[in-house]
């Protein structure tokens, strides 16, 4: 297969023109490092931004930030870095889960809508996300949005773009609002509550006015007692305050509890951030399900009656990852069943080419919403040649 490396922008306006007018199916990708995820499209050559690097803009003053799509987001995390800033959103890392070793893009961040457990309270990448640039499938080069937060009417092709997977423009350009980055981060642990009541406690603090920035839950597993954390992050002063009136909260849930900071703490939030505590052995599927957090509990009790499955929680019970055997359908009869009855939407993010072939990677959507979103495909790219078939079939 042919592998297009545009030098520039107008590079790549050229290389998917002429691939519009020829109906060549093109395969947009960064470096690579989530190839295996989505549904496997059938193109005829690919296009990648790793060409496409270097930071273009940074604001410290403002706090915004521009790189080109092929930039690593290492890169973007320490130019920040050096300048007391960080991405708000706490970008997940794919690569543990995935097997791959290249540099993840900042581009791929803005097409995935890549968010790790601050999403909570610093919202996803598309709230961060402010500004892009890209070709459409026409090969015409679009600018929405800029360098500063603004409301806008019509179509929010900024926010449109988050999270499309490269099937409606081959991105060339993002700008994200970043955030100074906290002197302290602490974590409160609840030892060895039952998911219902984790859930519960998680709720208490998220619904307090202490400014949690991270709440998840590790189930109880071999060894191991179940965990609930609870993150505090800010001025050294405010932690301590804040800490002390979440234990006093949350007295009522019992157990034991503990302060957990430092390396210690980070390894533990990047293993969150990561799903590496899923990561027993690539031969099982991973899903990735969002759903109402009191609703959380009940959806794992489903999913276990009828499959060997692990799991926890993260955003307060509102996401949670979930392994299952990659026998028969990997489980997406049982976890789409439990969707429908309990609400939400479960996204296959590790499985064998042929099961995602087979099952539905995505939820699937209403004939309603699939009319809309073929309308939108079929707008920014009417001859159907980005990412075919990556997120929904024929589209």
């Amino acid at each position: 297969m042919t592998t297009h490396l545009p030098r520039d922008e107008q590079d790549a306006s050229t290389i998917v023109r002429d691939a519009s007018e020829k109906g060549i199916l093109l395969n947009l990708s960064g470096q690579n490092t989530k190839a295996e995820m989505g549904r496997p499209n059938q193109t005829d050559a690919s296009i990648s931004s790793s060409g496409l690097t270097g930071i273009t803009l940074y604001e410290p003053a403002e706090m915004v930030i521009s790189a080109r799509s092929g930039t690593p987001v290492s890169e973007v995390i320490r130019t920040l870095a050096e300048k007391g800033q960080e991405l708000p959103f706490e970008p997940m890392d794919y690569r543990p889960l995935l097997g791959t070793r290249a540099e993840p893009t900042i581009g791929a961040v803005a097409a995935m809508n890549i968010s790790g457990p601050r999403r909570i309270a610093a919202g996803a990448a598309r709230d961060s996300l402010i500004g892009v640039r890209f070709v459409n499938g026409r090969g015409e080069v679009v600018k929405s949005g800029g360098r500063v937060m603004k409301n806008v009417t019509g179509l929010d092709l900024v926010k449109l773009m988050a999270g499309s997977w490269g099937t409606l423009g081959f991105l060339t350009e993002v700008t994200f609002k970043v955030l100074p980055k906290q002197e302290r981060m602490a974590t409160l642990v609840l030892r060895g509550l039952k998911d219902d009541r984790a859930v519960e406690a998680l709720s208490q603090a998220l619904g307090s006015p202490y400014d949690v920035t991270g709440a998840a839950h590790i189930p109880a597993r071999d060894r191991q007692g179940a965990s609930t954390l609870i993150r505090l992050e800010g001025f050294s002063v405010s932690v301590d305050y804040r800490l002390g009136e979440l234990r006093r909260l949350l007295k009522r849930f019992g157990g034991s509890t503990d302060i957990l900071e430092g390396r210690g703490a980070e390894a533990v939030w990047q293993s969150l951030r990561d799903a590496t505590v899923l990561t027993d052995g690539a031969d099982r599927a991973i899903w990735r399900v969002s759903t109402p957090p009191t609703k959380g509990p009940e959806f794992t009790k489903r999913i276990a009656q009828s499959l060997d499955a692990q799991w926890f929680y993260d955003w307060g019970g509102g996401l949670i990852w979930i392994s299952t055997p990659v026998d028969g359908d990997a489980g997406a009869s049982a976890l789409r069943e439990a969707t429908q009855t309990l609400g939400g939407h479960a996204t296959l993010v590790r499985a064998p080419a042929e099961i995602r072939s087979a099952v539905d990677v995505f939820e699937p959507q209403s004939e309603r919403l699939m009319t809309l979103t073929r309308g939108i495909k079929a707008s920014f790219d009417p001859a159907g040649i980005l990412n075919p078939g990556r997120m929904y079939a024929g589209v």
